[in-house]
């Protein structure tokens, strides 16, 4: 009887951590249940997951690969070259590797890999975040045999016999928040007679998120908020000064983001598929500000997702001026309406969504195993 060989995965997905995060989360769960698998990531070479794989335990390969600019730009004069050599480089990567499964969660770099995976008959299978799916993903969703989405209404987007709705991945550290409050204000060194005001504005940062909380510091002391600011990296240095001020915390990265979560009893946020599908799962009154400066604006459809529900508040960056104030401190003011964003939102969380597009993976190779044996 001859030994099973150990199973080759390979992903693809990068260029922000909303993409990166959930495709980590996949392959830890593969590698718990086929913990002899092979696994191989494929990136964009000049991308954060160059970094973030590997701390993550796995190797990766780079392609020279970048998106298309939307405006007229010098840049998209290379993109046909990088498209082509990304495209030799993924089909060496695949000669090599073997894969029996692909497994894209978005971003440039899945398109090459992907398309050269679908090429070769692999099986494939693709996860999107988004309410509203980026190019790569809806150019691959023909192609690919199975796609795992987090929101209803994608059969706009993609075949609708392929659609399987999971949700998206989440940190598992997330599902115990509501034991974790004492502890978590504990770590944050918080005042248990104030509210905590959480914000997050992504591991770089968010410019006017930044901006308005800068303007508002004494505006929170008159509504009795202290302050945890997750600013990001590319801002630190600007607002650090405020870490000396009383009730307010300055953070370039969030390590314990479980305990921050936890000693939250609001927060304020981009509207990231990854944020949005965490803040379900956390179920604390969230305030989003989606970023304009995304494709197809799908920050704000993502919020808007939820916010449909009764199950967060949204402002847009053009009206924080007029509307933020008011808004914020008629939450503070309400038990009721905090009340009713955390039950609302608590119904739209999907917790088991790394295990169950992990079992569509599954399904995938088993029904490889069976036609080498037919």
């Amino acid at each position: 009887m001859t030994e099973k060989k150990p199973y080759h995965i390979i992903l693809s997905g990068g260029g922000t951590g909303g993409h990166i995060y959930p495709a980590i989360a996949i392959a830890n769960e593969l590698k718990s249940r086929f913990p002899d698998a092979k696994f191989l990531f494929v990136g964009a070479s000049d991308r954060m997951e160059m970094e973030k794989v590997p701390q993550a335990g796995y190797e990766i390969e780079g392609l020279w690969i970048s998106g298309i600019q939307r405006k007229l730009t010098l840049k998209n004069l290379a993109f046909p070259a990088k498209l082509v050599v990304s495209l030799m480089r993924a089909r060496k990567i695949v000669k090599t590797f073997k894969p029996d499964v692909a497994i894209g969660t978005g971003g440039f770099a899945s398109g090459p890999l992907l398309q050269i995976a679908v090429s070769k008959g692999i099986p494939s299978l693709i996860q999107e975040q988004n309410s509203f799916p980026g190019i790569t993903n809806k150019l691959l969703g023909k192609k690919v045999d199975k796609i795992c989405v987090a929101y209803d209404g994608l059969e706009r987007f993609f075949p609708k016999e392929k659609l399987i709705k999971t949700g998206n991945p989440i940190r598992q550290d997330l599902l115990q928040i509501d034991s974790k409050v004492i502890e978590g204000k504990e770590a944050f060194k918080q005042n248990h007679g104030k509210y905590t005001l959480l914000v997050l504005g992504g591991s770089l940062g968010a410019r006017r998120i930044n901006q308005l909380i800068e303007k508002e510091l004494e505006f929170f002391q008159t509504q009795n908020v202290q302050v945890i600011w997750q600013c990001g990296k590319l801002y630190y240095d600007t607002y650090k000064k405020y870490d000396s001020y009383d009730n307010v915390q300055v953070h370039a990265f969030l390590n314990t983001m479980d305990m921050a979560y936890a000693a939250a009893d609001f927060i304020i946020s981009r509207a990231g598929a990854s944020s949005v599908s965490e803040l379900c799962v956390v179920g604390k009154p969230v305030i989003f500000i989606p970023s304009p400066n995304v494709a197809e604006d799908h920050q704000t459809k993502n919020a808007m997702a939820v916010v449909n529900k009764d199950a967060a508040l949204l402002i847009k960056e053009a009206d924080l001026e007029v509307d933020f104030e008011n808004k914020f401190s008629q939450l503070v003011a309400s038990s009721e309406k905090q009340q009713q964003l955390r039950t609302n939102i608590k119904k739209l969380a999907l917790v088991n969504a790394t295990k169950d597009i992990v079992d569509e993976v599954e399904k995938l190779l088993e029904s490889k195993s069976r036609e080498k044996r037919i």
